[in-house]
């Protein structure tokens, strides 16, 4: 499989004259505005019969949230001198300064996610043996922005480095885009193309015994409106697989090409399938901030397949991630439509 064309640097940095100075500045703004933004805040959710004050709580967060990006900002370009004016960002000292600096940015959010938002993730105690150590390919169903989340702060509480297939619409956050790009991990368009596809299976190849990958099979967000949408053109592709699928409820049908390209590079890597309760009616960010802060913990489950439990033909392969997805899905239609068929 031919490597992906690298991004032309002129791109690269016409974005970032852009996004760059648009945080900074958004940053700055946020923060000298808070002593009036937060106290103006509270008065409206009093006023709407908001006593739990979301709306302050949601600018509370959204303020770290943005202190944390400039950060990583603000430590990209001293950390690109240090590794060699750009020449080491590839050695150890390197990734462990990066790794060092995405450590602290996650576990703040989650900090302050759980203190103003309500964000409690809670790992059933019986499936923390499921985690594991890698090399593990990691998958997830995506229905908020929050659940990008988890399965990076399940590795991460463990001391296992995370390498994710990210979208490349957060390329639009320039701390994702100086940071998590030299850490390993691969940005790719939503079409799942063939470019895609070719930039996923080096994430693959470069795990190891303390690193793993995570993928969202579904490559967006579960939205109701688009289940059909994505059912119909799974059924114009291959009929028999929109057959097998054509159930599902609660979840998009998986899209297989970037799982079987990270399989593909790791030939030992095990694969943990991550699921999660309590997030199913915050699909949209709106949602959440008109609930918090939530009176419920994130309850997130895993199992994890030994490898020489898949099969290896690709075909089988795509059964296989199907098979786990339509049980996630009847999971939820027990869960969430009280079992009705």
């Amino acid at each position: 499989m031919a490597s992906p064309a690298p991004e032309p640097l002129r791109s690269r940095w016409q974005r970032r004259a852009r996004t760059i100075p648009l945080m900074l500045g958004a940053t700055a703004i946020a923060t000298l505005a808070a002593p009036i933004a937060i106290p103006l805040a509270c008065v409206a959710d009093l006023v709407r019969g908001r006593h739990r004050l979301p709306t302050a709580r949601v600018y509370v967060f959204a303020l770290q949230y943005a202190w944390n990006d400039s950060a990583e900002i603000l430590l990209a370009g001293p950390y690109w001198v240090l590794a060699g004016f750009g020449r080491r960002l590839d050695s150890a000292a390197s990734i462990a300064r990066h790794e060092r600096l995405q450590h602290w940015s996650l576990r703040t959010l989650a900090r302050r996610g759980e203190r103003f938002l309500g964000l409690r993730i809670e790992l059933d105690p019986s499936c923390a043996g499921e985690l594991g150590a890698g090399p593990a390919v990691v998958i997830s169903r995506h229905v908020s922005i929050v659940d990008a989340s988890i399965p990076g702060w399940c590795y991460l509480e463990r001391g296992l480095s995370v390498r994710g297939v990210i979208m490349a619409e957060l390329l639009a956050d320039p701390g994702f885009d100086l940071i998590y790009g030299r850490l390993g991990n691969v940005f790719v368009p939503r079409d799942n193309g063939p470019e895609a596809i070719a930039a996923v299976a080096p994430v693959g190849a470069a795990l190891d015994e303390r690193t793993v990958a995570v993928i969202f099979p579904e490559g967006r967000l579960f939205r109701p409106e688009v289940l059909a949408r994505s059912l119909e053109r799974v059924g114009q592709r291959d009929p028999e697989r929109g057959e097998r699928l054509a159930g599902l409820r609660h979840v998009l049908p998986p899209r297989p090409g970037g799982f079987l390209a990270l399989l593909a590079g790791a030939p030992t890597a095990d694969v943990v399938v991550i699921d999660h309760r309590g997030l199913d009616r915050f699909g949209r960010f709106a949602d959440l901030a008109r609930s918090v802060p939530l009176r419920e913990p994130i309850r997130v489950t895993a199992r994890r397949y030994r490898r020489d439990e898949l099969p290896t033909d690709p075909v089988a392969l795509i059964g296989w991630l199907d098979e786990r997805w339509s049980e996630l899905d009847a999971a939820l239609v027990a869960e969430l439509d009280g079992g009705r068929s």
